[in-house]
């Protein structure tokens, strides 16, 4: 494996802490807190196939990278997602029950996106290359492929932290909003495809009538973050970026828990440092 960490404007030591795996682990570092930016430039550091997508705040294990590794070799695949696990313990019901209900709808069970990886063949990245800057980066990926092209491996899973908060949730979704929005008014994107239904929560309360009050309790959060993202929406700002700290500092705990040494895994090394920046990691602050 090839694992290229892209450290986009860091203000803490991720650059450093990544850097002490080296040299199983590449570091760039980039000035520009720009998620566009970093992919580009792991991709021009990565030199093989498949490639494998992982945001910083879920967790994927080796066993979880072959088998979408083996999925992409299924004729006709060009992209494979994990399924999800999502960590609720610890959370409040405002966030236990959103999730409980945004879990079972269709577009949120075959899509792509809303796990924090995608990996491609070469094929499939050959789909992706030119996708402009766009916040909700995942669901463009995803809406890049026919549904025949895609597999979800069964056999990877993501391990994903939800917020631990309301108004963390709240960030999250409205976040979800603008990203949507600004999909939709991009030439050659149809989001309409994984858009919730009411059809959709219908049918959940039909095959599930004791979910009644929380469809009714999603539809509500629906609502405020709609509300919440339309100040953005109306003056066009896609580039707010609505972070939930309280899942990353989740996904922070629990990975420095199970990364802890014990009597058969020996200390990660940590006098490692991360490479100097050249041409090809400069991005113009304006971009």
């Amino acid at each position: 494996m090839d694992i290229i960490v892209v450290a986009n404007g860091c203000t803490d030591d991720t650059a450093e802490v990544a850097a002490s795996f080296a040299p199983a682990v590449r570091v760039l570092a980039l000035p520009v807190a720009s998620k566009h930016e970093a992919l580009a430039a792991g991709d021009r550091a990565a030199a093989g196939f498949p490639r494998i997508y992982v945001d910083a705040d879920v967790e994927l294990r080796v066993d979880d990278a072959r088998a979408l590794t083996a999925a992409l070799s299924r004729p006709g695949v060009l992209a494979a997602a994990p399924r999800r696990e999502q960590v609720m313990t610890g959370r409040p019901w405002q966030v236990r029950w959103y999730y409980d209900v945004w879990s079972l709808l269709p577009g949120v069970q075959r899509g792509l996106w809303g796990r924090g990886v995608i990996a491609v063949n070469e094929a499939g990245h050959r789909r992706l290359t030119g996708l402009p800057p766009l916040q909700a980066d995942d669901l463009a990926a995803s809406l890049m492929f026919e549904p025949h092209e895609t597999v979800l491996a069964l056999g990877a899973r993501v391990i994903i932290h939800p917020p631990m908060t309301f108004a963390d949730l709240l960030c999250r979704r409205a976040r979800c909003v603008t990203g949507t929005a600004q999909i939709e008014r991009t030439q050659d994107f149809d989001a309409s495809t994984d858009r919730t239904r009411i059809a959709d929560l219908i049918a959940v309360t039909r095959h599930r009538p004791g979910m009644l009050l929380r469809v009714g309790y999603f539809l509500s959060v629906a609502v405020f973050a709609r509300l919440r993202a339309g100040r953005a929406r109306a003056r066009g700002d896609y580039v707010t970026w609505l972070r939930d700290e309280s899942s990353r500092t989740a996904a922070a705990m629990a990975a420095a828990q199970s990364a802890a040494p014990s009597e058969d895994r020996p200390v990660a090394p940590v006098a490692a440092v991360p490479r100097q920046l050249d041409a090809r990691d400069r991005v113009p602050h304006n971009k």
